[in-house]
């Protein structure tokens, strides 16, 4: 087995970012984050539990690293965190052993996001931490669901619109970037491809593909503008 093919089996990535992008997106997380502990500290916790839940670092990562995938849409994030800290709180006070509850609250909540439309990969983390966290934070029972988790979710989403708003390529929710993007060329040669065309084609693979229709479309353009380019480049040498 050659390298390419070992890294192709594991998922190593070709794809390069530049260095600005790391950049912004880290300087990003760590202003989400820092925003949900000074927010969360003046409404008056004092206890770093009820403060954060670490499910909030995993959606830092995907709201300022990939503010365009689905995932990261905020439907996806305020429902996808709280439907699972329902769950993970209902699974903790109606199911006595604990482990059962543990796997229980995850699953429910993949299925729960799942109807919803809502898949945020870090609601399982929100829903595991409500059973398996503190005792301090099991007392909070339902309230768990606003606080921590509700004043988490507003904290880091305005963060999120704020910052990546900040920048034309990145502006969030996904909507806006597309919306104030220019009409690209339309391409010869090559038959055109919309929006039902997308949607119809991703109904056929039957599981979840972390990326939009808007991207599958730019990606489309992209690849055939490289194919019409090749000839004229060819001419001139």
């Amino acid at each position: 087995m050659s390298l390419r093919e070992i890294f192709d089996l594991v998922g190593f990535s070709d794809y390069r970012i530049g260095y600005g992008e790391v950049l912004i997106s880290t300087a990003g997380g760590a202003l989400g984050i820092a925003a949900i502990l000074l927010i969360s500290y003046s409404v008056g916790g004092n206890t770093l539990s009820v403060l954060i839940v670490p499910s909030m670092g995993a959606s830092a990562v995907l709201l300022f690293a990939a503010p365009h995938a689905p995932f990261s849409q905020p439907w996806n994030v305020a429902a996808g965190h709280l439907l699972s800290a329902v769950i993970g709180v209902a699974c903790w006070r109606w199911i006595p052993d604990a482990a059962v509850a543990a796997v229980g609250s995850v699953g429910l909540a993949i299925g729960a996001m799942y109807v919803a439309r809502c898949i945020h990969p870090p609601g399982g983390a929100t829903a595991l931490a409500a059973v398996t966290g503190s005792d301090h934070l099991h007392q909070l029972g339902f309230a768990y669901v606003l606080q921590p988790i509700l004043l988490n979710v507003v904290a880091i989403m305005a963060i999120a619109i704020l910052f990546n708003g900040l920048f034309k390529w990145r502006r969030y929710p996904a909507h806006l970037r597309t919306k104030t993007e220019s009409a690209e060329p339309e391409f010869s040669g090559y038959t055109p491809i919309n929006h039902e065309d997308f949607v119809f084609a991703l109904s056929q693979i039957d599981t979840f593909v972390d990326v939009t229709e808007e991207d599958l479309l730019k990606i489309y353009q992209l690849a055939t503008r490289r194919h019409e380019a090749l000839p004229r480049k060819a001419d001139t040498r």
